[in-house]
């Protein structure tokens, strides 16, 4: 690659943009979103690069599997499909939160002959250097996160114990529960669960009127629902 992002000759770099935020609320303000695309869309024209698309997850987990999050499954298919040959991202971490998943993304990409581009490390997989450099710093990426679960976690503990209510109560209707944990079993992702529940106008727990596939993540990481084997 040379010194403004192009593949060796003459054919420019074509890019496909992926974002991603983890709430509902992110994903109601989209400020987040698009401040991932404005970096993204200004490394391409930086960069004299094709920018084919920008595809989004709004309202999913970095730790769910990239297989089960819609945009991001879409965007690879795409880049596959020849669209493009070089996978943007803002930050590693919208990628993914996950190590083993992020190995796997990796392997994948040089199987199958496309580079990542991490726009917060200035490197991407398309040279030995920038691949290694990802790696580390997407273990470091894993490591912080865990030390902020962890805080996190100690605090609300700390806040039980001196006597404050922590947490909101969640209003889903144990059907819902029992709807979601039986079509997961049947083998459903996330996102197609997600949508029928919007599709029939199920409230969420918290009495939000759309369904993400967080939302629904959020109900499987739950106990399992009494009657959950039952047909719904």
């Amino acid at each position: 690659m040379n010194s403004k992002g192009s593949i060796t000759g003459n054919r420019p770099l074509r890019i496909i943009g992926y974002v991603r935020v983890s709430t509902e609320e992110q994903a109601d303000s989209r400020a987040g979103l698009e401040a991932q695309i404005a970096a993204i869309t200004d490394a391409a024209r930086l960069r004299g690069a094709i920018l084919a698309r920008i595809i989004e997850d709004a309202a999913v987990s970095g730790g769910i599997p990239w297989e089960e999050r819609p945009g991001l499954s879409q965007a690879i298919q795409r880049i596959e499909a020849g669209e493009a040959d070089t996978l943007a991202i803002a930050r590693i971490d919208r990628l993914s939160r996950s190590l083993l998943d992020f190995a796997s993304l990796l392997e994948r990409s040089r199987r199958k002959h496309w580079n990542v581009l991490a726009l917060d490390a200035q490197v991407d997989t398309g040279t030995p250097s920038g691949e290694l450099l990802v790696s580390v710093l997407a273990s470091f990426s894993v490591f912080e996160r865990r030390l902020i679960g962890a805080r996190t976690k100690d605090a609300m503990a700390a806040k039980k114990a001196q006597g404050f209510h922590v947490g909101g109560r969640s209003t889903l209707a144990t059907t819902t529960a029992v709807r979601i944990h039986s079509e997961r079993r049947k083998g459903r992702t996330l996102a197609a669960i997600a949508e029928g529940l919007n599709r029939d106008g199920i409230a969420t727990g918290k009495g939000g009127k759309r369904w993400y596939p967080s939302s629904v993540a959020a109900v499987l990481a739950a106990e399992t629902p009494r009657h959950a084997s039952a047909t719904p």
